[in-house]
C-alpha cells in the first residue's frame, strides 16, 4: 500500500492539494454562503421568515419548497461530486504515470458532475449526503457532519431497547450500502458509467471483500486523526518550549497564545486537505488493487500530458498569488491587532447559569420533590419542571399526559382528579428507595422554591382540554409573589401569548427544537429555549443583540456541554446538574488554549 501510495503521489498530488486548497477556501468565502442564501430564498418565496418546530413540517410539505429543496440537494451533489471527480481524475492519470493539467481534470469532472441532473443519475444525491460523510472527506461530509441526531432524540433512543435495536440496524444497513457502492464513483467518472450502473459494477468488484475494505479505510481514518493530534501536540510543545525561553517578556508570551491559535488552525485546514487527498487515494489504490484480482479491464481517463515548462508557470501563478494574498491578510490582521480592534486572547466572559431538568432526574425520579431538593443540593441555580391540568383544575407537576410510564397506570392527566392522581406512586419506576413519591402540586413546588430561593422553569404542557390553563398557572405565581423568581415557558406559542395577555410582566419563554431565521419576530417570547444541536455562535449573538437571553436544552455530555459553554448560551438545561457545574467552573477559570498548554506542559 505504501509503495503503490508513493508511486500515485509522484505525479498529480502536488495538483491534488493545491486543487482542494483552492476549493475548500471558495467554499468558506463562496459557496457555503451561497448554498445558504438560496435556503434562505426558499424560506423567503414560500413566506417564512423563520423556522421552529411548529412550522417546520408545513414549510417541508409546500409543494414549492419541496421542488426548490431537490434542486438545492441536486446543486450540493454536483458541488461534492465535481470536488471528488477532481480528484479520482488526477489520481487515475498518476495511476498512468501521466502529470496532465489542473485545469483539464477541473473541465472534465464539471462535464461528469453536470450531468447528475439527468434523471438516471439522480440517485446519486443518496450516496452524496448519506455515504459520502463515513469517509469525512468532500464538501458531502463537511456539511452533512455538522448535522446529527439531537442530543435528547438520541437519550430517548439509548433508554428504548426497541428503538436503539432499530437504529443500531439503520446504521449497519447503511454501512452495507456504502461498502456495495464504495467504488460506484470510479466508475462513473473513470469508466463514463450511469449511476446505476457504477452501482451494479462497485457491488460486484467489492464482493467478498467488504469488510477488509472497511477495516483499511477505518485504519486510514484513525491513523490520519492520530499524526494530527501529534502534530498539534509537537507545535505546542514547540512553542511552549519559546514561551519558557522568553517566560519574562509578557509581550512575547501573549504573542505567542496568539502564534498557538493561528498553528492549530492552519493544522486543521491542511489536515482537512490531506485527509481529502489521502482517502481517496487509498481507495483508488482498493480500486485498482480489486481490478487486477478480478482481471477485469482497467479503462482510464484520457488526459493530455503537459510539459515541465508548463507545470513551472502554473506553479509559480499559485505561488505568487498565494504569498499576495497571504500577505494582504498579514496586514490587515496586524493594522486590526495595532488598532485593537482584535482581542488574539480567546476569554470568556460568562454569566451562564445551570437549569436541572425536571429536577435531579439522573439520581432521582423526575419532576417530584425529592428531584427537586436534590437539585438545590447539588448546586443548580434553576429547576425546570413541566406543569399540566387536572380534571378538576389543579396544576400538576409531570411531563406525560399520561402516567403510564412513571406510575404504571393507564390514567390521562386530563380525566384524573388530583385525588386520584395523589395517591399514585411516582418513584418506584426509578428505584424502590422513592416508593411512595408524589406527584406534587405546582402550588407546594412554588412554596418551596420561593423558602429556599430556587428559580423555577415552569413548563406549561397543554394536552387540549384544558380550562383557564395559562390564567390558573400565572395566579399560583402571582399569589406567592413569585414573579422575579420564575420563567414559564411552552413549545407551543399560543400558550406564551395567553400568558402575555394575562399579565405582560410575567417572563416568558419559547421552547424549541427548531430555530432558524427572524425567531425574534416571536415578540411574545421573551427569551428563547433552543435544543442544542440548532444552537449556533450566530444565533446565540443575533438574540443577544436583540436583548434577550438563550436557553440550550437538554445537554448531558462533555462534548454537548462544552459547546454550549462555547457558544456563551444563557442557560444550560441538563439532567447532570454536577458535570455541567463542574465544566463551567473549569471554562471561567481557564480557557481551551491555556488548558492545552497545560497538559502538554506537564508531558515534558
Amino acid at each position: 500500500m505504501i509503495k503503490e501510495l508513493k508511486k500515485l503521489s509522484k505525479y498529480n498530488f502536488k495538483s491534488i492539494l493545491k486543487f482542494e486548497i483552492i476549493f475548500k477556501v471558495l467554499t468558506i468565502l463562496i459557496f457555503s454562503p451561497l448554498f445558504l442564501g438560496l435556503f434562505n430564498f426558499i424560506m423567503k418565496i414560500t413566506g417564512y421568515t423563520y423556522l421552529t418546530k411548529e412550522n417546520a413540517v408545513s414549510f417541508l410539505l409546500n409543494p414549492i419548497t419541496l421542488v426548490m429543496l431537490l434542486i438545492l440537494f441536486i446543486l450540493l451533489t454536483m458541488y461534492s461530486l465535481f470536488d471528488l471527480g477532481v480528484i479520482i481524475t488526477l489520481i487515475d492519470n498518476s495511476y498512468q504515470e501521466k502529470e496532465v493539467k489542473l485545469k483539464d481534470a477541473v473541465c472534465y469532472s464539471l462535464k461528469r458532475s453536470s450531468q447528475v441532473f439527468r434523471p438516471k443519475n439522480l440517485m446519486i444525491i443518496f450516496l452524496v449526503i448519506f455515504l459520502i460523510p463515513f469517509l469525512n472527506i468532500g464538501i458531502g461530509a463537511n456539511f452533512i457532519s455538522s448535522i446529527h441526531v439531537p442530543e435528547f432524540i438520541m437519550d430517548y433512543i439509548v433508554s428504548n431497547k426497541t428503538l436503539l435495536a432499530l437504529y443500531v440496524l439503520l446504521i449497519i444497513a447503511l454501512i452495507s450500502i456504502f461498502l456495495k457502492w464504495i467504488y460506484s464513483l470510479h466508475y462513473y467518472f473513470i469508466e463514463n458509467c450511469t449511476f446505476k450502473e457504477a452501482c451494479k459494477k462497485s457491488k460486484n468488484l467489492s464482493k467478498n471483500s467488504n469488510i477488509k475494505d472497511l477495516l483499511k479505510i477505518t485504519f486510514t481514518q484513525i491513523l490520519l486523526g492520530i499524526i494530527y493530534a501529534l502534530s498539534i501536540i509537537l507545535e505546542v510543545f514547540i512553542i511552549i518550549i519559546l514561551g519558557k525561553i522568553f517566560k519574562n517578556i509578557s509581550f512575547i508570551s501573549s504573542f505567542l497564545i496568539t502564534i498557538i491559535c493561528v498553528v492549530i488552525a492552519i493544522s486543521f485546514v491542511v489536515h482537512s486537505v490531506l485527509a481529502t487527498a489521502i482517502s481517496y487515494t487509498i481507495l483508488s489504490i482498493m480500486f485498482y488493487r480489486h481490478k487486477n484480482e478480478k482481471e477485469e479491464n482497467i479503462k482510464h481517463i484520457d488526459l493530455p500530458e503537459y510539459t515541465k515548462k508548463d507545470a513551472r508557470k502554473i506553479i509559480k501563478v499559485f505561488y505568487d498569488v498565494g504569498i499576495v494574498a497571504v500577505l494582504i491578510l498579514l496586514t490587515i490582521a496586524t493594522n486590526l491587532v495595532m488598532r485593537g480592534k482584535i482581542n488574539l486572547n480567546i476569554e470568556y466572559v460568562k454569566n451562564m447559569e445551570i437549569t436541572a431538568h425536571r429536577g435531579a432526574s439522573v439520581a432521582y425520579p423526575e419532576n417530584t420533590m425529592s428531584a427537586f431538593i436534590g437539585a438545590k443540593e447539588q448546586g443548580a441555580d434553576w429547576i425546570e419542571l413541566d406543569v399540566q391540568q387536572t380534571k378538576d383544575k389543579k396544576i400538576i407537576v409531570t411531563h406525560d399526559s399520561n402516567f403510564l410510564r412513571t406510575a404504571g397506570v393507564d390514567l390521562n392527566t386530563w380525566e384524573a382528579t388530583y385525588d386520584e392522581v395523589e395517591k399514585l406512586d411516582v418513584g418506584s419506576w426509578k428505584d424502590e428507595k422513592f416508593k411512595g413519591e408524589k406527584v406534587p402540586l405546582l402550588e407546594t413546588v412554588v412554596e418551596w422554591a420561593k423558602a429556599n430561593n430556587m428559580r423555577l422553569n415552569i413548563e406549561l404542557k397543554p394536552t387540549g382540554h384544558e380550562v383557564d390553563f395559562e390564567k390558573d398557572v400565572v395566579d399560583i405565581i402571582k399569589n406567592n409573589n413569585f414573579e422575579n423568581s420564575c420563567v414559564i415557558t411552552s413549545q407551543v406559542y399560543s400558550v406564551l401569548e395567553n400568558v402575555k395577555n394575562t399579565d405582560e410582566n410575567i417572563t416568558t419563554v419559547y421552547v424549541t427544537a427548531l430555530a432558524y431565521g427572524d425567531i425574534s419576530r416571536l415578540d411574545k417570547a421573551d427569551y428563547f429555549s433552543i435544543e442544542a444541536s440548532s444552537v449556533t455562535g450566530t444565533m446565540v449573538s443575533k438574540i443577544h443583540n436583540e436583548g434577550k437571553q438563550l436557553y440550550a436544552w437538554t445537554v448531558n455530555t462533555d462534548e454537548g456541554i462544552n459547546e454550549m459553554i462555547e457558544q456563551n448560551v444563557d442557560n444550560i438545561i441538563t439532567d447532570n446538574v454536577v458535570l455541567a457545574k463542574n465544566l463551567l467552573y473549569s471554562s471561567k477559570t481557564s480557557n481551551v488554549i491555556s488548558e492545552l498548554i497545560k497538559a502538554v506542559d506537564k508531558l515534558f
